[in-house]
């Protein structure tokens, strides 16, 4: 499966930010994000077939972590759109800086009165 596809959902990108903390157990996973045992099975059925998560068993327990490479295929696709935010977020500090260092103009038209 494809990891654009398997982080589309957003129960499996709230797995990922929890295994990100280190290795854990499905009972340790389903306490951390309030979703049912086979639901979080479920979920990682698929992070494991978009090579995004990896198992290891140790005894009756099977712990899940991270595997980092498929994340720098969704990372280097991200770059160009970073990229880009990065620089309309200095055009604005640009701008927000040129504002603040203008003093504000006095306005040469009359106040208008209310005329009642």
């Amino acid at each position: 499966m494809d990891p654009f596809a398997a982080l589309a959902d957003p129960n499996r990108r709230l797995l990922m930010s929890e295994l990100g903390r280190g290795p854990q157990t499905v009972g340790a996973l389903t306490e951390g994000i309030g979703l049912s045992q086979p639901a979080v099975s479920k979920h990682l059925r698929v992070l494991r077939a978009a090579e995004l998560v990896r198992v290891r068993p140790d005894g009756q327990r099977r712990w899940y972590e991270v595997n980092p490479a498929p994340l720098r295929e969704v990372d280097e696709w991200l770059e160009p759109f970073r990229r880009q935010w990065a620089q309309r977020l200095d055009r604005l500090e640009q701008h927000l800086d040129d504002t603040e260092s203008t003093p504000p103009t006095e306005s040469t038209e009359p106040a208008e009165h209310d005329h009642r």
